[in-house]
């Protein structure tokens, strides 16, 4: 199959060539009959007697121009509202035909003077104009207000009044013997012509966005050429009796079919940038004034009949102008209102844009921006007076976990409130985002500066409502005093490390910083760093001390120590890396870990040494794994994979890691529903040991080695070692003393009523295979020999 080029063209591309070919032959048939009309004139003027087939032309002329008109509004070409808008043309340019051939008729039967036509005719005509305005306006285009109607209807009115003032001026001398009737035809059909030239060019400049301007331009010179003509012919229709339809319509005809061919072809064009409407006045009105105003001077001066008839229009015209002129005032003052009103709301605007680009959007407190340009204009002034304070909440992602981010937000605010009412005054709060707040103090020593954070401190443990709940909350807080050449940055980063300092010391407390914390933070960094590695290479391993029962020596349980033995360092305390998996979080990696080599060597020992094997092993859990949502799941998994049943595992807590914390409690009490054991450890050093003894689902109570030291010298030691055992033994609970290390330790504590314990009297930690051949001996005992 051959293709040809003609094939390749689309369907488009053709439909775009049939209308405008279409359109350019009218245009050429347009200028044709145009041309005729010319010779017809030339003919008429000397010739008695005018070719009557001058009368054919005016009516070939419109129905081209209708035919033009019509095409150019075809749905293939043209969108709705231009559709509408040039088949109003088209119906217009019909009547203004039917308008050329009642004026032939008045012209061969009429029995008037040829210039002049009959109402009938006007009406005609004028009939054709109407509808060409009714067209255009209803073409879409901007919105205009009803303020905006009155002024277009005054303008129009202006133009009424000074075309129809000039009209009769220039028309009425002519027309005296052709009675009133004939002069009010005339003034009507150029009077309607003229406002269709400022209505086309109003309309134009206004812009619609569906006509083309310069098509709009085209028909306005439609109109003032059509209009022109009929005043020029009135005006020589005394010297000449010769009838203008025969030329004047042909000509206009040519002319809108000029602007059908421009609207055509800007059909199949990129539409032009669309000009937005500029503020410039329009200069109608004050011309109609001073042409209404010349007019009056020139007619007073002559003498003129008509002189009261000029004067009535130039002082209608000055009135309409006026009118308009006060409209215009008024929207002007509106306007320089609204102005002011959008004025003032943007100042009021760009103050919030100021306090969103300085303040905390939540809390309402200075940003990080604000926080570095007043700690760089107080360490200007007096850096010894100057310290920068970091507060971050324990635990708030708990709440905010728990509870919903609405009632973590309304906590964020509520704490905002109750620093920013507690601090020196002169002092800036900040808030860095997430739960951290800075506090900026400009005066006063470092003493003075402690003494303000332990009165905050004691603010902050207050109850806090937050959306009907009431929470109770603590701080951990580091103050970074500053020094001579010290600079905002370096003071908010030493206030953060002391900061981290408190949080590795317990929640709710203060720390000043101090140069040797940058070094133990790097250290940190590094021991994690190393740490890590050490965990997935098999550095680590664990050992058991025993725990026994003190009558007979006989071992109840092993509590399980994870040990570190680094390839270049040596061995690792556990004072060493578990501060820094505890700051790291990796914690919770290593916490797993143990938990699953315990069990697997627990389950190891029952199928080696059946009973002797030891009763239960004990793992230490931190505080940052049982706020991990899921770790009583973990724990189950285990117990699973490895076999251990679930009372042979005791899990140890601190007191701090469970004290008031949702998440923690609610896991222990999920583990304690798998049938695991729970130990409290380290009992009796924290601040609320009995009141968790109501809430926490505890088995086994471990009495501090503090209490344990100097139970042999009776005292306070020794009293609260006894009130230990009671609450114990009142709450049914096991009691393990922890750090014995003399037999007179264990005779007094077994004395008190404790049965069990552990420390270096009984044995140190030992591996797990020492351990097994120790309990693997027959009436296997640790006694004061251990």
């Amino acid at each position: 199959m051959i293709v040809t080029g003609a094939d390749l063209t689309s369907t488009d591309e053709r439909a775009e060539r049939v209308p405008r070919r279409r359109l350019t032959r009218n245009l050429a048939a347009s200028a044709t009959v145009a041309l005729l009309s010319v010779v017809w004139l030339v003919v008429a003027l000397f010739s008695d007697d005018p070719p009557l087939i001058g009368w054919v032309l005016p009516l070939t002329a419109t129905l081209i121009a209708a035919w033009g008109a019509w095409r150019a509004g075809t749905p293939q070409t043209a969108d709705m509202p231009r559709r509408y808008f040039w088949r109003y043309v088209a119906v217009g340019v019909v009547l203004i035909g039917c308008g050329s051939v009642s004026n032939g008729y008045d012209y061969l039967h009429g029995g008037q003077y040829t210039s002049q036509v009959s109402a009938l005719t006007s009406a005609i005509y004028l009939c054709g104009l109407l509808v060409m305005m009714v067209g255009l306006l209803r073409i879409p285009g901007t919105r205009r207000s009803r303020a905006e109607w009155t002024r277009f209807g005054l303008d129009i009115a202006t133009v009424i009044v000074t075309v129809l003032t000039f009209s009769w001026h220039l028309l009425h001398p002519k027309f005296a013997n052709g009675g009133l009737g004939g002069t009010w035809s005339a003034l009507a059909v150029v009077g309607g012509g003229f406002i269709c030239v400022f209505a086309f060019v109003k309309v134009a400049f206004t812009g619609t966005g569906a006509i083309d301007r310069r098509s709009l331009h085209l028909l306005a010179l439609t109109g003032a050429v059509g209009a022109g003509g009929g005043a020029f012919a009135s005006l020589v229709a005394a010297f000449l009796d010769l009838a203008n339809g025969p030329v004047l319509v042909p000509v206009v005809c040519l002319v809108l079919c000029l602007a059908v061919d421009r609207q055509q072809r800007a059909a199949f064009q990129a539409p032009p940038p669309s000009r937005p409407l500029s503020g410039r006045p329009s200069v109608m009105p004050y011309a109609a004034v001073l042409f209404t105003g010349t007019l009056l001077l020139v007619t007073a001066q002559d003498g003129a009949e008509d002189i009261l008839a000029v004067a009535v229009g130039a002082v209608t015209v000055t009135v309409l102008v006026a009118t308009r002129q006060m409209m215009a005032l008024r929207d002007n003052a509106a306007l320089v209102s609204r102005l002011d009103a959008r004025l003032y709301e943007l100042g009021e605007y760009q103050q919030q844009l100021n306090h969103q680009a300085t303040h905390d959007e939540l809390t309402g407190l200075a940003n990080r921006a604000v926080l570095n340009r007043d700690t760089t204009e107080a360490l200007a002034a007096d850096p010894a007076q100057v310290g920068v304070v970091l507060i971050d909440l324990d635990n708030f992602k708990i709440i905010n976990d728990e509870l919903g981010h609405a009632v973590g937000d309304a906590l964020l605010t509520a704490v905002a409130a109750r620093i920013s009412a507690n601090v020196p005054a002169g002092t800036t709060v900040a808030r860095l985002g997430g739960d951290e707040y800075v506090l900026l103090l400009r005066t006063g020593s470092t003493a003075e500066h402690e003494a303000a954070l332990i009165r905050l401190t004691e603010q902050l443990r207050r109850p806090v409502s937050a959306c009907g709940h009431d929470l109770v909350i603590e701080a951990s807080i580091g103050l970074a005093p500053a020094g001579a050449g010290d600079t905002a940055e370096e003071l908010l980063r030493r206030a953060d490390v002391a900061m981290y300092e408190a949080k590795s010391q317990g929640r709710g407390r203060y720390v000043v910083y101090a140069p040797d914390m940058d070094q133990r933070g790097a250290e940190q960094a590094r021991i994690a760093a190393d740490l890590r590695v050490g965990l997935d290479t098999g550095q680590l391993h664990l050992l058991y001390q025993p725990i026994v029962a003190i009558a007979d020596g006989s071992v109840y349980g092993v509590e399980a120590l994870v040990r570190w033995t680094h390839p270049q360092r040596g061995p690792v305390g556990p004072v060493d890396f578990i501060p820094a998996a505890e700051r790291t979080g990796l914690i919770v990696p290593l916490g797993a870990w143990i938990l699953g080599e315990a069990c697997r060597q627990a389950v190891r020992w029952q199928q080696e040494l059946g009973d002797r094997a030891p009763r239960t092993v004990s793992v230490n859990v931190s505080a940052r794994q049982l706020r991990e949502a899921g770790f009583a799941a973990d724990v189950a998994a285990v117990l699973l994979q490895t076999g251990l049943a679930p009372d042979r595992l005791t899990v140890e807590v601190t007191e701090t890691a469970v004290f008031d914390d949702g998440t923690a409690m609610a896991e222990l009490h999920a583990i304690k529903a798998l049938g695991v054991t729970i130990a409290l450890d380290d009992f009796g050093t924290g601040h609320s040991s009995l009141g968790l003894l109501r809430t926490c689902p505890v088995d086994t109570l471990k009495v501090d080695k503090s209490f344990v030291d100097n139970v042999t010298q009776g005292g306070q030691h020794a009293v609260v070692a006894e009130a230990l055992i009671h609450i114990s033994n009142g709450l049914q609970l096991r009691a393990v003393a922890e750090g014995v290390e003399t037999a007179e330790q264990a005779d007094a504590l077994y004395r008190l009523g404790y049965r069990y314990a552990q420390g270096y009297h009984y044995a140190r930690p030992l591996p797990a295979a020492e351990v097994g051949q120790r309990l693997s001996q027959p009436a296997s005992r640790l006694s004061h020999s251990g």
